[in-house]
């Protein structure tokens, strides 16, 4: 038995329908709110501060879409103790009492912003821990969390690919509705990441603003997320794999303060599924596999 088998069990779900409506898989890896014990205990923050990281209630949003023929993920343990979105080894020297494998990624552009695999600070840049943890606890997590659930992913992914012949992940996140710049534009109610054309065939992104905006909704693209780990590693068009992100402004469905459920929850949630049957009703041959679009 490890440590998180008591505390997070399961440390994520896999809820396929009983009837498949498409090949369209839809992911939440950054809504986890289960929060063990001893990362508690080792925060120089509380929990409150922690959630600010969370991407609350993606996963509930999306929850009903299995009832409508598409399967979901979701994450139950939080972004702050691992992101799955992440290389798995990207670490930050930094923050280890210990020496980290040589095959760590210690110079990442997220590591520098203390948001590696084991992130050092919080959404907000709140510095998460007391004291330096020991490298071998950071190991385990990632041994015992990050990878069970990314061959799991994979395992999904390649299930579908084999019954279907393409795939479309729908990786489903959130994003503070002000940035951390007063320099930076309002932003949109949702951000469409696409790696600049390379993580999806370009149809896909098309029908996801056209459904949105039809639905009330402003979108923008690729700006200020393109897309994290997930939809970079399992994107491939060339092979019928289609990995397509969503950052959903919080404002629009929560109090990002009081990290409640707001008015238009419900409406949001909704208009996921019409989403979802506009993505589904997509011919599966204009897909491809064919070149990702040139950026």
């Amino acid at each position: 038995m490890t440590q998180f088998e008591d505390e997070l069990s399961p440390p994520f779900e896999i809820i396929e329908p009983a009837v498949w409506r498409a090949p369209i898989i839809f992911n939440s890896p950054h809504s986890g709110s289960v929060y063990p014990r001893e990362f508690l205990a080792a925060s120089r923050i509380d929990q409150a501060a922690l959630r600010r990281s969370e991407d609350s209630f993606m996963d509930e949003i999306i929850a009903d879409l299995t009832g409508r023929g598409f399967p979901i993920v979701r994450v139950n343990f939080p972004r702050s103790y691992v992101d799955v979105n992440r290389e798995p080894y990207e670490l930050d020297p930094r923050m280890f009492a210990g020496r980290l494998p040589s095959f760590a990624n210690t110079r990442s552009m997220r590591v520098a912003g203390g948001l590696g695999t084991i992130p050092r600070v919080v959404g907000d840049g709140q510095e998460i821990y007391f004291e330096r943890l020991d490298v071998e606890d950071a190991l385990n997590r990632i041994e015992s969390l990050y990878k069970p659930y990314h061959r799991a992913l994979r395992r999904l992914i390649n299930k579908t690919h084999q019954a279907f012949g393409t795939v479309i992940l729908v990786d489903c996140h959130s994003m503070p509705s002000v940035g951390v710049t007063r320099d930076e534009p309002r932003r949109p109610d949702v951000v469409i990441g696409d790696r600049y054309g390379t993580s999806c065939a370009s149809l896909l992104p098309d029908v996801v603003e056209e459904t949105l905006t039809s639905l009330g909704y402003s979108a923008g693209r690729n700006k200020p997320y393109a897309g994290g780990f997930i939809t970079e590693h399992y994107g491939n068009p060339a092979s019928g794999l289609h990995t397509i992100q969503l950052e959903l402004n919080r404002a629009i469905y929560m109090d990002e303060r009081r990290r409640e459920r707001g008015p238009q929850f419900r409406k949001v949630a909704d208009d996921f599924m019409v989403l979802a049957e506009a993505l589904a009703a997509i011919p599966l041959d204009s897909l491809g596999p064919f070149q990702a679009a040139a950026e």
